[in-house]
């Protein structure tokens, strides 16, 4: 098949089964397809559609996004994962206010130029906004191409990469029009072409596919075994002050939830009584062990134990530290935390556990 005609087909396809009602496809601005290519990467539809309302409704606009402190970025896309994704955004507002007079690049290398967006996103974002021919290779979009050229080989070797991006452009300069075409691609990958039980009697490419032909479909694409995730350990301290206030700790920029506020977090090899006075300037009171439980990520499982800390003698260092600060318990749906600490914390609120004096 013709890459013209692989294109005719797709967009056929896309205007009489593809999705249409997508909040993202409704006033498709450079900026609201951004938002919605950046929330959609590695993670579901269904999980991003209220995050994606939340987040136009306060940030409607790029120059809203960039005038807004880090801690209300970060508030408005707890839970969603991957938190690194917020603060590229909130940088890449910045700089398209402050170098581009608050207009979104219309130009792919310019635009890939900007934290947080690749070569794939940046042609997702100027084809569905701006309808130019460019090509995406998303996760949905390698598969629809291992499978329909049956590349049988694993998805993290380059010259399979190589080798996708080639087809990727050929049928993005095909398309006469883009933004439908790549439109149908995500589709086709999310709703037929799917990673399990693919329906190919419904895919308007199934009588062309080489995977389908050779009965392969549900083997690709290859991946490389997965290997064991290694395990951490670590302590999550709840210490709570007299006035109701919690202790939260601002993690470092890089690294476990970049910039987010967490409970501080005591190594498991180090002395709790010992750890507070000298980290914290805390005077420990009494200790209380709560159940452990596992967080995973996607290169390591880590195992916490939540610790209620109750405060005896309160130094100044708290008060004088720069990552270290009380919150109001009504207060802590202002900032960023982490999905596993947020959890934590409501479960201990409707329990109704004390955790001070």
């Amino acid at each position: 098949m013709k890459p013209a005609q692989f294109t005719h087909k797709l967009i056929t396809w896309q205007r009489k089964h593809g999705r249409q009602t997508l909040p993202w496809q409704k006033q498709r601005t450079p900026y609201r397809v951004w938002v919605s290519e950046i929330m959609l990467q590695q993670t579901q539809v269904d999980t991003v559609i209220p995050y994606y309302h939340r987040f136009l409704q306060r940030f409607a606009h790029v120059k809203q996004l960039a005038a807004a402190a880090e801690d209300e970025v970060l508030a408005l896309w707890s839970g969603l994962g991957y938190y690194r994704r917020a603060r590229f955004m909130h940088q890449a507002a910045r700089i398209i206010v402050n170098d581009h007079r608050g207009r979104f690049p219309r130009h792919i290398t310019v635009l890939q130029k900007l934290p947080g967006i690749g070569r794939s996103t940046a042609g997702a974002i100027l084809s569905l906004a701006c309808g130019q021919a460019h090509p995406i290779l998303d996760g949905n979009v390698k598969r629809v191409l291992c499978r329909f050229h049956a590349i049988d080989r694993p998805l993290n070797e380059s010259a399979v990469i190589r080798t996708l991006w080639t087809y990727a452009e050929q049928l993005a300069h095909a398309a006469q029009e883009p933004a439908v075409y790549t439109q149908a691609m995500m589709d086709l990958g999310a709703t037929l072409c799917r990673r399990t039980q693919a329906d190919c009697l419904q895919c308007p490419l199934h009588a062309s596919c080489q995977a389908k032909r050779q009965g392969i479909q549900a083997q690709l694409p290859r991946k490389t075994p997965k290997t064991a995730l290694p395990l951490r350990q670590t302590r999550l301290l709840i210490i709570q002050s007299a006035d109701n206030k919690l202790l939260l700790e601002k993690r470092p920029p890089s690294g476990v939830w970049p910039g987010l506020w967490s409970l501080p977090e005591c190594p498991p090899s180090e002395d709790l009584g010992d750890w507070c006075r000298r980290r914290i300037g805390i005077q420990v009171k009494r200790i209380h062990c709560l159940t452990s439980f596992r967080h995973s990520f996607s290169h390591y499982h880590l195992d916490i134990e939540p610790v209620l800390i109750v405060p005896g003698r309160l130094h100044t260092l708290v008060q004088d530290h720069t990552t270290l600060a009380w919150h109001g318990l009504d207060a802590l749906t202002d900032l960023g935390l982490p999905a596993p600490v947020s959890r934590l914390i409501t479960t201990l609120q409707h329990a109704s556990i004390p955790t001070s004096y």
